[in-house]
């Protein structure tokens, strides 16, 4: 696994931070019925996701963390292990005014491969799942409905296997994955996976 071997050897020169951020849940958001909207996307590695929204106008902002298992509060090792149940995510907040639901959902489709089943690329295990966790019917029956739509346009040889949940507990992750594209554009990952991909999605979308 390229992102977790990587991840070893850079984290040596960082301290981890020991404070929890809060959590922020389906039930307690600020967010939920209000203006910004927000949504949770799991798309394989949060590094690569956390690039992409940041760069779409009308999201107002973009954090990385974990959910959709049972372990409280975990930690990017117990998660990169495979037991936690949880899902790299990316919590997505977005004001509807400026871009659609339906254009993120574009964007999330084009920014990874949502036809293997828990992997993306050389990265492997449930944690990078492909997902959507979201947070009312509205957007519940756009995802499946986009969805349903590119399973049928042929564009992929496989069936779509991204699952469609209801949004669970969001857990942030470490402070030291945050902006990780941005400060680190010169590390491998960054420049041999991330930079690729945002190339590929500002063919087909605006990016800032």
């Amino acid at each position: 696994m390229f992102k977790m071997v990587y991840l070893l050897a850079f984290s040596s020169f960082l301290a981890l931070s020991s404070s929890s951020a809060p959590v922020i849940t389906n039930e307690s958001s600020p967010l939920m019925n209000t203006n910004p909207a927000v949504v949770m996307f799991g798309s394989g590695c949060f590094w690569c996701s956390e690039a992409i929204f940041q760069r779409v106008p009308g999201v107002i902002s973009v954090r990385s963390g974990y959910s959709g298992g049972e372990t409280k509060n975990p930690t990017y090792k117990q998660v990169c292990a495979g037991d936690t149940g949880h899902a790299e995510v990316v919590q997505v907040s977005y004001d509807p005014h400026g871009v659609s639901f339906e254009s993120l959902l574009e964007i999330f489709w084009l920014s990874h491969d949502p036809t293997t089943l828990n992997r993306q690329g050389a990265d492997v295990g449930t944690q990078y799942r492909s997902v959507i966790f979201y947070y009312d019917s509205d957007q519940k029956m756009a995802a499946e409905k986009s969805k349903h739509s590119l399973d049928q346009s042929g564009k992929f040889k496989s069936p779509i296997v991204t699952q469609i949940a209801p949004a669970r507990e969001f857990y942030p992750a470490e402070d030291y994955h945050a902006e990780y594209f941005n400060k680190n554009k010169s590390a491998p990952y960054c420049r041999f996976i991330i930079a690729p991909k945002l190339e590929k999605i500002k063919k087909e979308h605006t990016l800032e």
